[in-house]
């Protein structure tokens, strides 16, 4: 580790979005440090698709190839550490880790990403990621013309249902509980015979994360090939709440079209500060971050 402890910036994050960042950074020459505690939320996911050159690639193939090439540019630095204590002070921040490390920049960027909470049902958690999924581009192909669940209510089930329905006609909605649909959504689901089921999931049958059948609280059992699951998430960190922050109603942090946080000098990307949930648009939102946090040190010095 290098004994200066003053960076330009700061990445607390070393999944796609920050590294992708960091790559921006780096090819300018700036003083970047990556923090990571090396729990991505996908890291059950067997494969990753729609993202170009990339596709099929599994999650840790792409992250360990996108940390190499980072690693290539000699002002870059990555350290595995957790990060629990975070200070504004004129200038820039001050970084501390569970490891009792500190660390001075004059940027900060936020590449956190959300952890997802699971319900209490039964083999739910061990097909994550693999058989009950969150999102139809991500793994939508894959369970092209299969038996396919949705575990949602109102407007999101209804979002979901349109989107899978152009991969397979056999669909069931769970919506846990009394429908949440307009008499409009009723009558297109009901033309697409998408079926609705009320009663709640107990279990789901699988075998090593594969989806076999999903058990009901009434005990009926049918089986089935994928669910799709609209879950809540929890931010990994809690910086950006301390870092004062404004978030959405969604619950991301609040960023502008370069990236940036309403705290000056922060910076957020990635899945922490954005409903769409995928390896290619976390980079994406990196290499702006990466760019415009450039964009402001240069500003800043050339004078």
């Amino acid at each position: 580790m290098n004994n200066n402890n003053d960076f330009e910036v700061i990445i607390i994050g070393g999944s796609y979005a920050g590294l992708s960042a960091a790559m921006a950074l780096g090819r300018s020459l700036r003083r970047v440090l990556i923090i990571d505690s090396g729990l991505p939320c996908n890291r059950q996911t067997p494969y990753s698709h729609n993202f170009i050159t990339q596709d099929g690639a599994t999650p840790f193939a792409i992250a360990q190839k996108a940390k190499e090439q980072v690693l290539n540019y000699s002002t870059v630095i990555f350290l595995n550490g957790l990060v629990t204590k975070t200070r504004k002070n004129e200038g820039g921040f001050t970084i501390k880790t569970q490891a009792g490390e500190e660390f001075k920049s004059r940027k900060l960027i936020l590449a956190t990403g959300v952890k997802d909470v699971m319900p209490a049902i039964k083999g739910f958690y061990e097909c994550w990621g693999i058989s009950v999924v969150h999102c139809p581009y991500c793994h939508g192909y894959e369970f092209r013309n299969k038996k396919t669940g949705i575990m949602a209510n109102g407007e999101r089930a209804f979002h979901l249902a349109s989107l899978v329905n152009n991969l397979t006609n056999d669909i069931q909605i769970f919506t846990s509980g009394k429908p949440d649909f307009s008499t409009e959504q009723i009558t297109k689901l009901n033309n697409q015979k998408i079926k609705i089921i009320e009663t709640s999931i107990s279990e789901i049958e699988h075998e090593n994360g594969s989806l076999k059948s999903i058990v009901l609280n009434n005990g009926h059992k049918e089986v089935f090939n994928v669910l799709y699951a609209a879950i809540p998430f929890q931010h990994t960190s809690d910086i950006s709440l301390s870092l004062g922050c404004e978030f959405t109603e969604m619950g991301h942090v609040k960023v502008d079209m370069f990236q940036k946080t309403t705290v000056n000098d922060v910076f957020a990307c990635g899945d922490n500060s954005s409903m769409m949930r995928s390896v290619a648009y976390a980079v994406s939102t990196g290499n702006i971050t990466g760019a415009m946090v450039n964009k402001e040190l240069t500003e800043a010095d050339f004078n």
